[in-house]
């Protein structure tokens, strides 16, 4: 059984849709992130949940490794193939299956991007929530569990898949879910398979949950003088029950980046941004009530956007964060990491991680989707200088021990990957094996994203 016996017959099976160039291999074996490539022995290019199938029993018949791949936007490593094999990508499959408008869902292929998604919408009035910033696949984006700005209002990728057809590992093909908007039927399959970054199965069709264009949106920026007070007066929307859809934070290490990146001109402070949905009464009303919390906090500088065009600039600048980064100390790469603790710990999580960045020499940039309490710091750092690595090593262990001692996560929508394994048993416990467990049920050769999610056995 050897990877290039599957190579051999898939090339059989596609043809020119299986590809090994060099060139090819090497797109497909980079990253975003700070990860060393690696490249995957092949590409394939299916064009259908049967072709996925079929490529799925020949390499499980050889015991090569597949590794799905959508936009290649993931943080952790999720789509590198670091033990070689089949990289899986699913351009070809990027269509519209069916929309149901008043049911508010659509079917998908997993190709479909998000951006491509929400044009395709335009003209129903709905629109697709989840936005994570990167134009991912909306595959690669229920794989990761991925969230975004919106999530404090809309919900993550766990709320807003509703059914998916699954290839699993000898080939089968299942389906999870349904259209009904809840089921007590059955293991809850779907949200097994969400989150699972490939290693279970190969998602090949998403239903999603859709949702109307509100009547009215405006948004809003205001500055701080600390990021405590900041996270402070986010804290306290929250808990007033203020239905925000954004509310964004940076530091002024972030604000710093975005200046040299975009040539905009933000005083060097912490900041919120935010954005309101609704009528247009309480739209305004929503604003109103924030601007007197942050009056609280001693905000300055509170501007509304209302003009569409100004929404977008803001929006495309705050998603813009990871290249902004990049312009930080340039000629450096950047460690992207997240963790997610309850709102209550909030500001005491953010202010350590600015603390500890500073007391190792570290550039680092904090972004939040604070309404959730998920932060991001993306840390500049010369891979080629081991003394400054080993810095960005205990900063990041120190972060994702806080986040566990505050009783919250390691990451709250980057993924697990190859990064943070190590965290594994430490934030799940005796539920590690139960993990292990599944994994082995489902793929018990291990041909499924090998090397990601789960640390290798203690």
């Amino acid at each position: 059984m050897t990877i290039s016996a599957a190579i051999a017959e898939l090339q059989t099976l596609l043809g020119d849709r299986l590809v090994t160039s060099q060139a090819v291999r090497a797109l497909h074996g980079q990253n975003e992130a700070h990860f060393a490539p690696a490249l995957p022995d092949a590409v394939a290019f299916p064009n259908d949940t049967a072709e996925v199938a079929q490529i799925v029993t020949i390499c499980a018949a050889q015991g090569c490794p597949i590794i799905p791949f959508g936009a290649g936007s993931a943080l952790e490593g999720q789509h590198l193939a670091t033990q070689g094999g089949v990289s899986l990508d699913f351009a070809n499959m990027n269509q519209i299956l069916s929309i149901s408008p008043e049911d508010l869902q659509i079917t998908v292929q997993p190709g479909l991007t998000r951006i491509a998604l929400n044009d395709a919408l335009r003209d129903t009035g709905l629109f697709f929530s989840v936005d994570p910033g990167a134009d991912a696949t909306v595959g690669g984006m229920a794989a990761t569990r991925a969230s975004g700005t919106t999530a404090v209002r809309y919900g993550t990728m766990r709320e807003n898949v509703l059914a998916l057809e699954v290839v699993l590992a000898d080939g089968r093909v299942i389906r999870t879910g349904s259209g009904a908007r809840k089921s007590s039927s059955g293991y809850d399959l779907t949200h097994l398979m969400v989150g699972s970054e490939g290693t279970l199965g190969i998602i090949t069709e998403l239903t999603l949950k859709l949702h109307g264009l509100p009547e009215a949106t405006s948004a809003a920026s205001c500055v701080f003088d600390t990021v405590k007070d900041a996270v402070d007066a986010a804290i306290l929307t929250i808990q007033s029950g203020l239905p925000v859809a954004r509310i964004e934070l940076l530091d002024e290490v972030m604000a710093e980046g975005f200046n040299l990146h975009a040539g905009t001109n933000l005083p060097l402070k912490p900041h919120l941004f935010l954005e309101f949905h609704g009528s247009a009464q309480s739209v305004a009303q929503q604003a109103e009530d924030f601007a007197a919390i942050a009056a609280e906090f001693g905000a300055s500088d509170i501007r509304a956007a209302t003009r569409a065009e100004d929404r977008t600039a803001m929006w495309k600048m705050r998603h813009s964060a990871h290249y902004a980064t990049s312009a930080l100390e340039p000629g450096k790469r950047t460690l992207a990491t997240d963790v997610c603790v309850p709102i209550s710990k909030l500001a005491e999580a953010v202010v350590l991680a600015q603390d500890e960045a500073r007391r190792l020499g570290l550039k680092s940039a904090i972004v939040g989707h604070v309404g959730d309490g998920n932060f991001h710091c993306g840390v500049r750092c010369n891979m080629d200088d081991a003394e400054e690595w080993a810095r960005v090593v205990e900063f990041t262990g120190l972060l994702s021990q806080t986040a566990l001692r505050m009783g919250g996560t390691v990451t709250g929508e980057h993924g697990i990957g190859i990064g943070k394994q190590k965290y594994m048993r430490a934030e799940h416990g005796d539920a590690l094996d139960v993990m292990r467990t599944l994994k082995a049920a489902l793929d018990p050769q291990g041909i499924l994203n090998p090397g990601k999610m789960l640390p290798a056995q203690e």
